[in-house]
Order: structure tokens, then sequence, then C-alpha cells
């Protein structure tokens, strides 16, 4: 009998645990021209990087400027610029320079986070919502 309550228990423990999310690290290259984002899952770098356009990676990791206002972040438009994948990082350089002391944000999204039934029964993530970080640059 306490063998199966220990199993049990062993088992529900093994059953919640969160996938660990990817560390995703930036810094500015090129001589601050350019933003290099590494830790991202390369079989989905790789499968974007097939596509020559620019709209996949803007779906995944989209580059703002930072408004002065944060509560408008969500209404800013998306930072013009190409993308290419070098040494399992990607790319960003924008159309415009960046500006010296202004802040900018890549929002990534994180469409694979959370997205097991239990997630929506227990209220952690509801139908069409997805998930993202915003990691902010200078």
């Amino acid at each position: 009998m306490k063998r199966s309550i220990w199993v049990t228990v062993l088992f529900c423990f093994g059953c919640s645990q969160k996938p660990k999310p990817a560390a995703i690290h930036i810094k500015l290259v090129n001589n601050n021209h350019s933003v290099e984002l590494s830790g991202l899952d390369i079989a989905i770098t790789n499968e974007i990087a097939r596509d020559s356009s620019n709209e996949e990676w803007q779906k995944l990791i989209p580059v703002y400027s930072m408004p002065v206002d944060t509560a408008m972040k969500n209404y800013q438009p998306v930072q013009p610029g190409t993308y290419h994948l070098q040494d399992s990082a990607v790319v960003f350089t924008p159309d415009t320079p960046f500006t010296k002391g202004k802040s900018y944000f890549i929002r990534y999204y994180q469409f694979n986070s959370g997205s097991g039934a239990a997630d929506f029964i227990k209220g952690r993530k509801r139908l069409g919502e997805t998930h993202y970080t915003d990691l902010i640059f200078r």
C-alpha cells in the first residue's frame, strides 16, 4: 500500500515539471549597428532561415523602439530591417541605425510554452493566448 502511494506521488511530481525556457542572450554587434540573439531553438531558426523574407523572423522575434511612455509598448510599429542566421545566432540589422542611448526591445514569442491540456484546465493559459518575453537593449 505504501509503495503505491510513493509511486503515485513521484508520478505526480514528474508530470508537474515544466520545461525550462530557453536562455536567450542578446548583444549589440557590428559596431552597435546590429543586435545578435543566441539561444533560440536551432530547429526553428534553421527552418525559418530557409525563407528569404523577413516576415517569419518578425513573427518570432520582432524588434521595436521603446516609447517614452512604456505603457504604449504594444502599439509600436516593427523596426524595419533584415535578419540573417550566423553561427546558430540570429542577427538583426535595422534599416536605420540604432540611436545611441535609446532603448529598444525584442519581443520573443514562445509559441510552444505551456501548451499542454493541463495548462488550459488549470487556467495557466487561455486558448489563443501567446506568451512572449520582452528583451530590452540600448
